[in-house]
């Protein structure tokens, strides 16, 4: 049987991150489009995103007023040295 997706479109976000000694960037605060901030509460998971979503980031599981998130960090491309990337969460589009 197949099973439909909802479509999503990519919602760039401004994250504050903090990063300890071996380099380790941990995202600890999202602010939305429309300026509202709310801190992450915890890291639940970090892993590379999925090819298909994003060939070249990552996928943080973030907890966000209790519940669980999925916020992804594209990489720069290498040609632009002084950007490391960007942070982007997942919205559904509504048809």
């Amino acid at each position: 049987m197949y099973r439909s997706y909802p479509a999503t479109e990519r919602v760039y976000v401004t994250v504050a991150s903090s990063f300890d000694t071996t380099g380790y960037m941990q995202p600890t605060a999202i602010t939305w489009t429309d300026g509202r901030t709310f801190p992450i509460e915890c890291v639940r998971d970090y892993r590379p995103a999925a090819p298909s979503v994003l060939p070249h980031g990552d996928c943080y599981t973030v907890v966000i007023q209790g519940q669980e998130k999925h916020l992804f960090f594209e990489r720069a491309d290498s040609l632009f040295s002084s950007r490391v990337g960007r942070w982007f969460v997942e919205r559904e589009v509504r048809q």
